[in-house]
This record gives C-alpha cells, structure tokens and sequence, in this order.
C-alpha cells in the first residue's frame, strides 16, 4: 500500500535557476546534454510530430556504427553521438550472471573501437568521425547495456565526450580535433551492472561522479585543460545518477543522488553544504529543480521520492522540515529519470510503462498506476514538449500522452528498431537512437 506524506511548512523558494550550463548562447534552445537544456526531460519550444512510422514524418535515418545507447545530442546544425564499435565480427558476447534473479552481463575479450560521431542535423551525414580509444573493455556491463551509455555535452565549442573507464575526451566541436583527455581510471561497477552517470558541463566546470565499488568521487574540471579544480572522496558505492548544478540564494550548488546520501556541494570549493538520506539502492535517476524545490527519486527493492526545499537547507536535513514532501508508493523509477514539465513530475513505475502524474507543490497524484497496453519494458526517459508527453519502449513502441490532470493517450507510434537511449528534441525535430540507426522525426 503506498504511503503519502506532507511535511507543514512555508512553502517558500530562493530565486534559483537549474544550470544547465545556461552561459552559453543557445543552450537553452538546444538539447546540448543529457535530459535537455534544463536538465528535466522538457523542451520549452520543440513542436515534434504527434505520429510518425517508418514511413511517415521520417526526414531521415541513418545506421550508427557499434552499440551504444547514450543519447544523441545537439547544438545548432550538429548531432553528436557516441559508440562502441567492435574491431571484429562478434555474434555474441560472452554473458554470465552479473548476480541475483538471473541478472546477467556482458564480458568481451574483442577490442572496440570508441567513436565520437558528429551528424548534420539536415541530412544525417557524418561531418567527422573521431576514434578516442581502442582497447578491450577490461569491465563487464548489463546485458541491457553497453560500453557507450554516457550521453555526452555540449557548449558549442567543445564537445565533452565521456566513455567512463576509457576516459573524457574533450574535442573541437567544429572539426572533431582532441584537445585533452582524461583518464580516471578503471570503475568496478555493482554486480558488473555497467556504466553510464553523464558529465554535467557549467561555466568554465565539468563535473564527473566516480562513484563505484571502489574508491569514489566526485570531481570539478578545467573545462579548458581537464586539471582537477577540485576532488573531494565519497562515501558511496555504486551510483548512475548525473550530478546537476543549481543556483541557491546567490550561490551554486552542485547536487548528487546516491544511497547513501543525496548531497550538495560549494560549487567554488567542493565543501559539504548538506546532505539528505531516503534513497534506495542503485540510484540512477537524474535530479530535478523547479521553483527552488529539488525532486530526488529511486525505485530499487523499494521506492523513495523526495521534494527538498533548498533554501536554508545545511549539514543533515535528513527528516527535518526541508522535506516538503515525500511519498514511498511503488510508483518510482528503477532505470527512468523523471519528468518535471511545468508544475506537473511524471514517473514511469520500475522499468515499465506504467505512469503517474504528481502536483509538484503538494505530492498529490493526479493519477498514478495508469498501464499503457502492449508497452512492455522501458529503460529510456520520457520527454515533453507541445503539451505532451512521450514515451519510448525498448521495442520501439512510443505512447504519446496529453500533459495535463487526467491520463489520456492520444497516439501509439511504432518503429522498426529497439530502443535503451533516451529521446532528444530541438524545434520541430524529435531524435532517436536506436539500436541500429538514428532517426529524425519531423512533420512532412
């Protein structure tokens, strides 16, 4: 039985801005990083198609070399991609149970290729190609994932592609050219479940989450040079939520999700501003802000969703009033992040296509648990854009939803390919990586 709780409090918010590495112009025209240009899955003035198939509202598609389901992103006239692309036939990786419940994963003794591609957003030919590293993967990953699953970012200039244990690259945007690389070393992944926390990008800073079962951190760079601004050690296991960059009374923030503890660091000197406990296990969802309030969630072996007021927040506001509200029903996400449109969150339950919508200030469902015939399961985030939500299942099947109080499906769109990367959108245009190709969808 889900559990719903309100903690009485001034429901006041701090002037803050979700940093979306908003510095630059046009990144919050394009869809330049992970989850979109403010870091929540919406798209303020993408228009994409209501309905599409392999022969309707298609611009192009084109194939992508290898595996990898990071998403594509984009700025002005430019798609960047990331893969993985083995450097001879392999008709199967060698897969063992990576742990409990018949979990498996994927081990390889093939070198791969790892690529940078960059795409014109007009036709989808390639305008370069950079290989950044050949060597065989020394880690397993899920079954259901692959070697390429961090999504790049963008400021126009640089493109910082991050391939976890292989390294961040940072390349000319214009021509594909390294500028420096990085090298953290080598993660060691929970249940060899894979990789696949992004960088976040702001300012003259990239930050990178190491979290895994090992020695873990969380690292501010030069975006300029990749030297550590600065470096401060967690106490966290295994993690693949990205960290986000948020703007609080005057000052920036740098925001993580994870088991142990959310938490939130000075953006200029990495020192602990506070912490919050109330996640599950394998955190993988991305953290979102709306209106000063911070919207935290997980959906492994339990549920936990979190609204934490920002202002004032300092040291352990575990159970303190800075919860503004909280709900532990069974309809929080295990792979999905969620989606903060307007002053509506949904969530997709586990890995299905099960959803639920929420009132941002007060936690009361607008509906929750409404199923979506014939999905089946999801590793992919929903998007929203035109007062719609979209949906995309890993058969390639996409539910196009009414944002609004009341669930209503207004269209089933179907493609020929399987789907683990998440959606991007940019004006009329909606991108999709599939397992063999990427598509552009635009109104013909």
């Amino acid at each position: 039985m889900k559990r719903f709780s309100v903690v009485i409090g001034v429901f006041l918010a701090a002037a803050l801005v979700i940093a979306a590495a908003q510095d630059p112009v046009g990144s919050d025209k394009y869809w330049h990083q992970w989850r979109g240009p403010q870091m929540n899955g919406a798209s303020s003035n993408g228009n994409p198609p209501l309905e599409w198939s392999e022969t309707k509202n298609i611009k192009w598609k084109v194939a992508i070399p290898g595996r990898g389901h990071s998403t594509p992103i984009i700025w002005e006239n430019r798609i960047f991609i990331l893969t993985a692309v083995p450097l001879e036939p392999e008709a199967k990786p060698a897969a063992k149970e990576g742990g409990r419940r018949g979990m498996p994963s994927r081990k390889t003794n093939i070198k791969h290729r790892f690529d940078v591609l960059c795409l014109d957003r007009s036709d989808g030919k390639v305008i370069w190609q950079k290989t950044v590293r050949e060597e065989v993967p020394q880690e397993a990953t899920h079954d259901l994932g692959s070697w390429a699953s961090h999504s790049p970012v963008t400021d126009g200039e640089h493109v910082f592609a991050y391939f976890g244990s292989r390294g961040l690259f940072c390349l000319d945007a214009a021509d594909g050219s390294l500028k420096w690389e990085r090298d953290f070393g080598q993660m060691q992944k929970h249940m060899e479940f894979g990789e696949g926390s992004s960088p976040m990008l702001y300012g003259d800073r990239i930050f990178i989450l190491w979290d895994h079962n090992g020695d873990s951190f969380l690292y501010a760079l030069d975006k300029e040079t990749g030297r550590d601004v600065w470096k401060v050690a967690r106490d966290e296991r295994t993690s693949w939520a990205t960290p986000i960059v948020v703007e609080v009374e005057g000052k920036l923030q740098v925001i993580t999700s994870a088991t142990k503890f959310i938490r939130s660091y000075d953006f200029e000197t990495g020192e602990l501003i506070w912490q919050c406990g109330g996640m599950t296990n394998n955190v993988i969802p991305t953290p979102m802000v709306a209106d000063g309030i911070l919207y935290v969630m997980s959906g492994f072996r339990g549920n936990a969703l979190l609204a934490i007021r920002l202002a004032g927040a300092k040291e352990d506001i575990t159970g303190t009033d800075a919860i503004v509200w909280s709900y532990d029903g069974k309809e929080t996400p295990y792979t999905p992040s969620g989606l903060l449109y307007g002053d509506r969150l949904y969530l997709l339950r586990s890995n299905n296509g099960i959803l639920s919508c929420f009132d941002i200030k007060t936690g009361e469902p607008y509906y929750s648990g409404q199923r979506m015939d014939s999905f089946g399961n999801l590793y992919t985030s929903p998007v929203g854009a035109r007062d719609r939500v979209y949906i995309l299942s890993q058969k390639g099947t996409m539910f196009v939803v009414a944002h609004g109080p009341e669930f209503k499906v207004l269209v089933k769109n179907t493609l020929d390919d399987s789907f683990h990367a998440s959606p991007a959108i940019v004006d009329d245009q909606m991108f999709l990586r599939g397992f063999e190709n990427l598509y552009c969808i635009e109104e013909k």
